[in-house]
Parts: structure tokens; C-alpha cells; sequence
């Protein structure tokens, strides 16, 4: 294949040859080769393919199967009871994208005051928490007050199976530019790499060939000496641990002082860094992976969720990268918006000036490796032809940060989606 006349970062306007799915040439290369394709790139800038570097697939693709009666979806209680109600009479409810802010906190009794003629199941918007209706527990032979805290490994034996539709998602990553995905799954369910190979995405599975992902709770918090002695037990892999509270952040860093980083070593979300402990994140060389779109999704709930002194340490991005700490995001899908370019635009527009992010580096969040989340990729001779072709030159596209900029997706050299 030959992408002629694209924008390319610190080459200018070239053409591109690709050859067995890698880079074969840049610069002037003249002719086509015989039979192979030919793409004119417009003068457009051509990236590297975007990788998402934090998403939950199965539960993504799970979505298009379930009834959404999070904060944007329906505004109170008599939405929720309607939302939910709106299924066959004695079939199972999947409910998703939950929040207090809704009708308050959820348990058995409260959802079957609105709904008792089948069963239902609403999820948190965090997917920390299952609530179940009394149906559902009866259909499954359970008993307690219906609320469930990650527990998914052992309600999937209870619970009908869910519609995955792995292709449509697969569709809708490269529309969108998105070339790679990491699947941040605690536990990920056996076969789960032979199901996720359906997509035409690399899909990197966390706990399988990627770094083992570790969940921190503030209720089951494990002291220092014990976290460091469980990273030991992993090593020499990496960890990516879920930190979403001061709290566990600070025992976080306190383990690895004991047992020592190495690279490859990510925080998880980094929801609250406090500003004092930007310097030890950076010391230990630990990459954050963050959201910055969580801004603009739960900003109205954060004024109020979270505490006061936490406020103006939520989802740190300039104030880490000035640090030299490296610097990723994922989307978090389904529990965030399914958009990179969302969170790009989030990061560049912080109400808070001191974290917005120039455009090209709100850009380089989502086109880090796979193992490196926070290095961007180049595309130079030799590199995997895993592209995304913009419909404009990159100053122009900086302006929007728009996922309607993507004209083209490229996977190894192949076309996957869009005008090519």
C-alpha cells in the first residue's frame, strides 16, 4: 500500500509505503508497487493508531444489551422505575451506569417497589456494585439485601447470559482511530483472549499478557508491608493498581518504597494525587493512566461526592507530565464515555488552567504502546502500519479534537475503517 501526500510529525508532507504491515518507506517514493493499494492522504495528518489504554470490553460490549439509568439517561426516580419497567414481564433486567444522585442508594427493597415481576439488576456507575431485585435473587437461589460489591466472577454463574456484540464494538473503536486496546478487567474469565480475538484491534488483557491489575479498596485496604509483599509475589511483571483515594494512593507508594518499582509499573486512574506526592509517583517512575473526561461526565456529582480537600487534586494531568511523570489515558468504557477524543477535549479545556493539556499532548495520551502507555509512538521506517488518516492537517484537527476527524483507520497496513 502507498499513502501518498500525508502530514507527518518532524517529516512534513510525504508518502508513506507500507509492506508486509510494517513501514517500508518514507519521503518521495514514486511509483506504486504493482497491484498494491493506493490511498491519497490529501495533505491530512497521519497518526499512529490510538490505543485505549484502560477499557472493560466484555462489559462494553454487553451495553447494546442493557437499559442505561445513569444521571444522563433518567432523571429520577419515576425514570429509573420507567427505564426499568420497560422490558417483557418475567425477563431478566441488565441495568447499567447507576448513581445515588438517581433516587438515592439502591438495595433489594427499593428496586422492588419499582419493579417485582421480573428480575432486575442494576449496576453502579463505578461497576463496584450489583443491586438485585428480589426476583433475581429468588431466580438465582440467593438471599440478603441484593447488594453485591465485586462480586461479578460469582454472579456470571447466576445470571443469564448477556448478548456481547464484540463486532459492533470492534466497528465503533475504528471509527474512531482506535487501533489497540488494554483491558483493565481485575480477573480476566477464562477464554477470554480466544472471545476478545473477534476484534480487529491488538487487545492487550491485563493479568494475561499485560501487567497484572491490582484493585484497592479504602474498606479492605491491605497495610503496606502486606501490598508489597503481594507485588513481590508477581514480579518480575508488572502491576497496574486501582487507585481512586488518597488513601490508597499513599499505601500504594508506601509498599513500593518496600518492594521497589520497575518499569512498567502503572497507577491505575490516579483519581486523587495530592500535590506532595507528584515528586514520589515520579521518583518510583511509575506511568498514571488516567480519565480526564471524568471531569466533564461526573462534575456535577464530584461537587458534591467528593470531599473538599480532595477537589482540586482530581485527575491530575499538566501538573503530572511538568514532572516528568509519564502520562496515559483510557477511557474506562463502559463506566466512562467510549471516546478518546472526548478525553482529549476534556484534558485540553480543564475548567482548572494549571492541568489543561496543549492539544498534542492530550493527543499523545491515547497514542503511547501498548507496554509504555506514557512514551507516544513515531511512525518511522520499519514501524507497524497501525494508522489513523485525519480528514485535515493536525493544527486544524487540534482545534476540535473530534472523533469526525478520523477519515480512515489502518491496521497493519490494512484498512479497517472509514474512506480509503
Amino acid at each position: 500500500m502507498l499513502i501518498r501526500s500525508v502530514e507527518l510529525a518532524g517529516a512534513g508532507v510525504v508518502d508513506v509505503r507500507v509492506v508486509g504491515g510494517r513501514i517500508a518507506e518514507i519521503g518521495a517514493v514514486g511509483e506504486q508497487l504493482p497491484g498494491a493499494a493506493d490511498v491519497d492522504g490529501r495533505g491530512a495528518a497521519l497518526l499512529p493508531g490510538l490505543h485505549d489504554h484502560h477499557v472493560h470490553l466484555t462489559a462494553l460490549a454487553a451495553q447494546a444489551a442493557s437499559v442505561r439509568v445513569g444521571p444522563a439517561d433518567v432523571g429520577d426516580r419515576a425514570g429509573l422505575a420507567a427505564a426499568l419497567r420497560a422490558g417483557p414481564p418475567g425477563e431478566w433486567v441488565r441495568a447499567v451506569g447507576y448513581h445515588e444522585s438517581v433516587a438515592g442508594d439502591l438495595d433489594r427493597w427499593t428496586l422492588d417497589a419499582l419493579v417485582s415481576d421480573r428480575p432486575v439488576r442494576v449496576q453502579h456507575r463505578t461497576g463496584e456494585l450489583w443491586v438485585w431485585n428480589t426476583a433475581a435473587l429468588h431466580a438465582a437461589g440467593l438471599e440478603g439485601d441484593g447488594r453485591f460489591w465485586r462480586e461479578d466472577a460469582r454472579l456470571r454463574a447466576w445470571t443469564p447470559p448477556v448478548p456481547l456484540d464484540l463486532p459492533g464494538l470492534g466497528r465503533r473503536a475504528a471509527a474512531l482511530g482506535v487501533t489497540g486496546l488494554t483491558n483493565a478487567d481485575p480477573s480476566p474469565a477464562p477464554g477470554l483472549s480466544e472471545l476478545l480475538a473477534v476484534l480487529p484491534q491488538r487487545v492487550v488483557i491485563m493479568g494475561i499478557d499485560g501487567p497484572v491489575k491490582m484493585l484497592l479498596d479504602d474498606s479492605t485496604l491491605p497495610p503496606p508491608t502486606e501490598l508489597a509483599a503481594t507485588i513481590g509475589a508477581v514480579r518480575p511483571r508488572p502491576v497496574a493498581v486501582h487507585c481512586v483515594t488518597r488513601i490508597q494512593l499513599l499505601v500504594l507508594l508506601l509498599a513500593l518504597d518496600e518492594v521497589g518499582a520497575m518499569p512498567g509499573d502503572r497507577i491505575e486512574h490516579g483519581s486523587v494525587i495530592p500535590a506532595e506526592t507528584v515528586p514520589w509517583i515520579a521518583r518510583h517512575g511509575l506511568t498514571v493512566v488516567t480519565q480526564p473526561h471524568f471531569m466533564v461526565e461526573r462534575g456535577r456529582e464530584y461537587a458534591t461526592d467528593v470531599a473538599p480537600d480532595d477537589r482540586e487534586h482530581l485527575y491530575r494531568c499538566r501538573s503530572l507530565a511538568e514532572a516528568g511523570v509519564p502520562l496515559a489515558a483510557g477511557t474506562d468504557a463502559p463506566f466512562g464515555g467510549f471516546n478518546p477524543w472526548a478525553a482529549m477535549r476534556a484534558a485540553v479545556g480543564r475548567d482548572d488552567v494549571s492541568e489543561a493539556l496543549e492539544p498534542a499532548d492530550a493527543l499523545s495520551l491515547f497514542t503511547g504502546a501498548a507496554d509504555a502507555p506514557g512514551t507516544p509512538r513515531r511512525l518511522d521506517v520499519g514501524s507497524t502500519a497501525d494508522f489513523c488518516l485525519l480528514h485535515t492537517p493536525l493544527r486544524e484537527a487540534s482545534e476540535t479534537l473530534t472523533g469526525d476527524l478520523v477519515r480512515a483507520t489502518f491496521i497493519g497496513g490494512r484498512a479497517v475503517a472509514g474512506d480509503a
